[in-house]
């Protein structure tokens, strides 16, 4: 008789190093960046959805996380030139490289559910919706991320993400009025 696997533990934030500890904080700022991105976009295309195709939306979404990526990537190359006075090593330009490309995976559904209109499953404003939607629960699930593991009691928790929450319609009314 087989034992079940043994879910992996997450280490307490005072067992991790600070590199290890900078790491997360750039997957999940880079996450957020690339989901906000992503976030306007889709609003905007929904405002302008008719006669919009889902090749041209999923075009315009992969565009935009792909700058969005690619601009980090580069604010984080120059950033450590500044700050060490010289090129990244290779583990670094590495670990920079995988945190951008892990930044991507935010965007995986939206474009799942516009393939799906692409078959013409549904509709293109629907599958922006579900786009929404998922882009909306992948902000709430890193806010929850970077929440999770404070040593703030439940109450601050969950105070912490209402605000987190008060501030993210905010930047997506801010980007809406941009593009409107």
């Amino acid at each position: 008789m087989s034992t079940p696997p043994r879910r992996r533990q997450r280490p307490d934030l005072s067992t991790l190093s600070e590199d290890e500890r900078e790491h997360f904080a750039e997957q999940l700022r880079e996450r957020v960046y690339v989901t906000f991105a992503a976030l306007a976009v889709i609003l905007t295309l929904l405002t302008h959805a008719h006669g919009l195709g889902a090749g041209a939306a999923a075009a315009s979404l992969t565009i935009t996380a792909v700058g969005t990526v690619a601009a980090a990537w580069l604010a984080e190359f120059i950033a450590h030139l500044a700050a060490h006075g010289g090129f990244p090593d290779r583990a670094k330009v590495r670990a920079m490289t995988a945190t951008s490309r892990g930044a991507l995976l935010t965007i995986v559904v939206p474009l799942l559910a516009l393939a799906a209109a692409g078959r013409g499953w549904w509709e293109v404003t629907a599958a922006l919706r579900v786009g929404v939607g998922a882009l909306i629960l992948s902000l709430v699930l890193i806010a929850w991320l970077g929440i999770r593991r404070t040593k703030l009691p439940w109450l601050a928790r969950i105070l912490a993400l209402g605000l987190l929450a008060v501030l993210a319609v905010g930047v997506v009314a801010l980007k809406l009025l941009a593009h409107a």
